[in-house]
């Protein structure tokens, strides 16, 4: 399902004219309003999109929904937009390579959304607030200018940490590991027998890696801190334990990793899961989707687990993917793309949706799901686990800096021998300070 989460920097400024332009042509069919949906092809598939815009249709037959759905969604709307042509509404999360969420958050051109949030979904009776779990909205993820107006509405949610094969657990007769001394262990135990602690599909990947580790290690506060660029805070002693463990853990990781860790092959590194090659990998639920047709060593079953504790018995943080749906400022029928996406949050379409896996951040949806989500989701009813939602603060564009980069990219450097840790440590303070000083 997932974007690619190795950001390019220079992707940050190629649509900041975009936001002024006007949107091209009436939108009219046949004296219907033609709403215009862009959507990622992930690994939830497209047939979901189709469902759930005929089902809408039936009940708004005024309205003529066209999709365009690709799995370089951005690669095909960004010509149209330049020309002022946009789609009214668009399903594409953040961390993606092309960075055109975030493009358009930093031009400042997407829709208030916080209306949506008040309004009633079509046929039912509550507000789409209403129905919304605890805490998806209000954070840096929805509420990208650090106020109360949320610009991105959160489409689906999943878990993410550290997947591996239970079935191999069970046969080696190994237990997850709750602490980093654990882990380390295991990755010497592993080792013997040919088998690595730890590999991912891209460094990008290590987002849900690096979040939950950073609250893990210096706690919610900390964690906001280095989303929002406090001065100095990459020089502190909790920043360096955060890369000490990192640094550690990447001196197991497989051979393989970097070689493999691009946009054409990674699934060869999430192929070494199943192929029991290594033992843990970063991802989501997602992932299950995503690898369903690829061979697997006999008995493999797949697992969750948060990272290992910094401290026995400490709180562990997971991080939450959310995936988001907006509208662009530009957009010709803005009003009917509130409508369609207050219907999204339907009964009925999150019916269709959770068929494909894509769960939506509703309350009382996880009671209802079975097999591998049931287990996946139960992660956040451990009382010493607790979900984890954002990520970095949006600022003015700075040229040549982009820090998700150089704290997730880096890890192919380390594990290469190309760059130290210390030359790691410096380089994030350095591009935090600058975004720190664009921020202000």
């Amino acid at each position: 399902m997932r974007r690619s989460l190795v950001l390019a920097g220079a992707a940050v400024t190629v649509l900041g004219l975009l936001a002024g332009c006007s949107a091209g042509g009436d939108g009219s069919n046949s004296g219907k309003t033609t709403l215009r949906v862009a959507a990622l092809e992930g690994g939830y598939g497209r047939d979901m999109y189709a469902q759930v815009i005929q089902a809408y249709e039936a009940s708004r037959p005024d309205v003529d929904v066209q999709l365009q759905i690709s799995k370089s969604i951005e690669d095909e709307i960004t010509p149209n937009m330049k020309a002022g042509r946009y789609p009214d509404v668009v399903v594409l999360g953040q961390g993606r390579k092309a960075a055109l969420t975030e493009t358009l958050i930093k031009d400042k051109a997407l829709e208030d959304l916080t209306p949506v949030l008040k309004a009633k979904v079509p046929g039912e009776d509550k507000t789409v607030g209403d129905k919304l779990i605890e805490g998806i909205v209000g954070n840096l993820n929805t509420n990208p200018y650090r106020t109360d107006q949320t610009y991105l509405m959160p489409m689906y949610y999943a878990p993410t940490g550290l997947f591996y094969n239970k079935g191999l657990f069970a046969q080696k007769g190994w237990q997850t590991p709750t602490t980093w001394d654990e882990m380390f262990a295991l990755g010497d135990t592993a080792k013997a027998q040919g088998i690595s602690l730890f590999t991912y599909p891209t460094a990008g990947y290590l987002d849900s890696f690096f979040f939950a580790l950073l609250a893990d290690v210096g706690g919610e506060q900390f964690y906001t801190d280095v989303m929002t660029y406090k001065q100095g805070v990459w020089q502190t002693p909790q920043a360096r334990q955060v890369l000490d463990i990192t640094t550690r853990l990447l001196r197991y990781a497989a051979p393989t990793t970097v070689g493999y860790a691009n946009e054409q092959d990674f699934t060869k590194n999430q192929q070494s899961i199943l192929d029991n090659k290594a033992l843990f990998m970063p991802n989501g639920t997602w992932i299950v989707g995503e690898m369903a047709n690829a061979p697997r060593a006999n008995g493999f079953q797949w697992g969750l687990t948060p990272l290992p504790a910094v401290t026995a018995g400490g709180k562990r943080y997971i991080t939450t993917s959310v995936e988001s749906v907006w509208i662009p400022t530009a957009a010709k029928h803005k009003d009917a793309a509130k409508d369609f996406i207050a219907y999204l949050y339907s009964d009925e379409a999150a019916k269709i949706f959770a068929k494909s896996n894509a769960i939506q951040p509703l309350k009382g949806i996880a009671s209802g799901l079975s097999g591998e989500n049931a287990e996946f989701y139960k992660v956040y009813e451990d009382p010493s686990v607790a979900a984890l939602v954002g990520g970095f603060a949006s600022t003015a564009p700075v040229e040549g800096v982009d820090i998700k980069a150089t704290l997730f990219d880096t890890a192919n450097s380390i594990i290469s021998g190309d760059k130290t840790e210390d030359q790691w440590q410096a380089a994030l303070n350095d591009a935090s300070e600058k975004l720190r000083q664009a921020g202000d």
